[in-house]
């Protein structure tokens, strides 16, 4: 299971903006740069954030983004719903489509379990939960 490259690097741009949310706005070229994250994919992804209310842009010279809404209030979950990423019940861990109890792969019976986990840990881990925490983002 693993999430996708949008959903990976959202993640980790609202991680470091939620660490940094005392500063300054924070700009894309900076945000690129600062993440290793390629200067248009980032800008993709923050118009996508910009949309869902996360995240506003501020134009101009001085400009850049900042969050619309309290980290407190943003979970894990929130974001990979913006692009469509989460796991889903009977989502299967091998890849092959669709596993419930009638037609199950090898791995099923195991998955059940830490699925729900990984589920709950989205939903329950909010943006100021997860700020700061990891010295790589």
């Amino acid at each position: 299971m693993q999430l996708s490259n949008s959903s990976q690097y959202a993640i980790r741009i609202l991680a470091y903006m939620a660490d940094n949310k005392d500063s300054k706005l924070l700009n894309a070229t900076e945000l690129a740069k600062t993440l290793y994250i390629p200067y248009k994919f980032l800008t993709k992804i923050m118009t996508e954030l910009v949309k869902s209310g996360l995240v506003v842009s501020i134009r101009g010279r001085d400009g850049g983004y900042k969050f619309e809404k309290k980290t407190s209030e943003i979970m894990v979950s929130d974001i990979l719903a913006i692009f469509n990423d989460s796991i889903k019940n009977e989502q299967c861990v091998l890849g092959i489509g669709f596993c419930n109890g009638l037609c199950k792969c090898a791995l099923h019976d195991q998955w059940v379990e830490p699925k729900h986990l990984l589920q709950k840990m989205f939903q329950e881990s909010s943006l100021e939960d997860i700020a700061g925490k990891g010295c790589k983002i």
